[in-house]
């Protein structure tokens, strides 16, 4: 290539050794490229500067190469920062792939299913990103009907809320296995010597809330230990109330939280405890989400690996969006179970911390 001239894709498929066909799977389907020829042809990319016009190959293919995602209006506070990690890895994720996000707002349901509509009548978004799943989502409904790429993070549970039969469905997900993080972390206050275990918990209803539970049930009933739960809505002061009434009971030493929300007013209300009660013992408080609120304050806490998640929801994405490509291999993928290839359940990560270091 003469020094000054403007990279061609024809240059850099001369320079990796493949054909025009692979640079432009490369950049528009990525899904199909082997990972060792895909790296190769990125490299040369890089080397030469090459961009792609945008313009032409959106008139060429009739796609936008956009990815629309609705972002819930209760996404704030703490419980919120791990939406906030999992969009940061979703455009990350998308921009590698060569697509982009589109955020939008919408009050519910209805109305998100509104905006479905317009962006797909403008041609502005290939498909979608759905977040905070529930029982009979008449967003899945309509997606579905309409034959529209997406992928949720979140399972659809069953209407009936058991946690052991999630609703069947034939659309892409990825969710994190709560009720292995909660299993595991009950299960490690018990190998620290902890007997009378209190799980804090929302409203029953809750699928995430309630498979987490189950987790920590599972834990108990396996020891032969009685599970007990205090329930609240999402917030550090319900957290509070909620730790307040488990340790009433002076027997509890742990407190397990269904969220880092619920965790942190838990804390706080042993730290109380110690200062009124300081001849009982330590309590161990645990979190779930680890947020950078729980590492501030050396809470334990399972992390959900919004990396993983993200990654493994444009993963599933991709194939929809070029329909024929092969859904990429993900054996080698670690903390991963498959169903199908259109499933995807992130095994979540035990961050121990010194709110869960306690001397029995």
């Amino acid at each position: 290539m003469r020094a000054g001239k403007k990279a061609t894709m024809a240059d850099v498929a001369e320079r990796a050794g493949v054909s025009r066909q692979t640079v432009s799977n490369v950049l528009n389907t990525p899904a199909k490229v082997l990972p060792d020829t895909r790296a190769r042809v990125e490299a040369v990319i890089a080397e030469l500067g090459y961009q792609l016009n945008s313009a032409a190959r959106q008139l060429r293919t009739q796609r936008s190469f956009v990815v629309g995602m609705c972002v819930p209006p209760a996404a704030g506070g703490i419980s919120g920062q791990v939406l906030d990690r999992f969009l940061h890895a979703l455009t990350a994720k998308a921009q590698e792939s060569g697509l982009r996000v589109m955020l939008f707002t919408a009050a519910d349901d209805s109305a998100q299913i509104d905006q479905y509509g317009r962006l797909l009548s403008t041609k502005s978004v290939d498909g979608f990103v759905l977040t905070d799943s529930h029982p009979d989502d008449a967003r899945v409904v309509w997606l579905d009907e309409h034959h529209v790429p997406f992928v949720s993070f979140g399972r659809p549970w069953a209407s009936d809320g058991d946690t052991e039969r999630p609703a069947a469905s034939r659309h892409a997900w990825v969710d994190v296995d709560g009720r292995a993080g909660a299993r595991d972390v009950t299960e490690r206050l018990m190998a620290a010597g902890h007997k009378r275990i209190v799980f804090l918990g929302w409203p029953l209803g809750s699928g995430v809330g309630d498979d987490r539970y189950a987790g920590y049930a599972a834990a108990m009933d396996a020891a032969g230990l009685d599970a007990v739960v205090v329930r609240a809505t999402e917030g550090v002061s319900e957290g509070a109330g909620a730790a307040a009434q488990a340790l009433d009971d002076p027997e509890v030493t742990a407190l397990v939280a269904v969220s880092d929300a619920l965790a942190l007013g838990a804390l706080s209300a042993a730290r109380e405890m110690a200062l009124t009660a300081p001849e009982r013992p330590q309590v161990a408080v645990t979190g779930f989400d680890n947020s950078p609120v729980a590492a501030a304050v050396d809470l334990t806490s399972v992390d959900q690996r919004t990396e993983e998640v993200a990654s493994a929801a444009i993963d599933l994405l991709l194939p929809q969006l070029a329909p024929g490509a092969q859904v990429p291999d993900r054996t080698a993928r670690p903390a991963a179970m498959h169903d199908a290839d259109r499933h995807v359940l992130i095994q979540p990560r035990l961050v121990e911390r010194a709110s869960s270091r306690t001397d029995r």
